[in-house]
């Protein structure tokens, strides 16, 4: 059967009405959605919450301390036997060794899925994949971009996915 996964991060808005329209609908029609962070308001989170059939979020550095306060800075979920985490560090940049986020996690995970960096990753280490969906919006060198992936029999697959190319 498998299970869907939309994965989004860095939307940097104040309403999730100022979210992308195509970030939106993928997001209701995933059955899991997951924000790594960077939400900025609480409005996106209550938004996201609203609409996804079920939200995994965590809070990132420039979120408001409200934000910050009410969601974890990690958080697991199981689905068929797979391990996903998702968190945004707050630290590094996108040359850091992506093996240093295994410790935000001290039981062993399969993927983890991150934020910060604003630039995608779809990159397996060590057994581990490491998926970053990018930034929720397009800018002037970077393209808004989400992760899809996709849970069959325990086995996870994931893509980049360009939602509006780069300004």
């Amino acid at each position: 059967m498998g299970v869907d996964i939309v994965a989004i991060g860095d939307t940097h808005c104040r309403e999730w009405s100022e979210v992308h329209p195509a970030i939106r609908e993928a997001v209701e029609q995933a059955d899991v959605a997951l924000h790594c962070g960077d939400f900025t308001y609480m409005g996106v989170v209550d938004g996201m919450r609203r609409c996804a059939r079920r939200a995994i979020v965590v809070h990132g550095n420039s979120d408001q301390v409200d934000v910050r306060r009410s969601l974890p800075y990690a958080e697991v979920l199981e689905i068929e036997g797979a391990r996903i985490g998702v968190t945004h560090p707050s630290w590094g940049g996108p040359e850091f060794p992506l093996e240093e986020l295994l410790p935000d996690f001290p039981e062993p995970v399969d993927v983890i899925v991150f934020g910060h960096f604003h630039e995608p990753i779809n990159e397996e280490r060590g057994g581990v994949l490491f998926v970053n969906p990018g930034q929720g919006y397009a800018s002037f060198m970077v393209p808004c971009t989400i992760a899809r992936l996709r849970v069959d029999d325990g086995q996870i697959t994931a893509r980049i996915e360009t939602v509006e190319p780069a300004r």
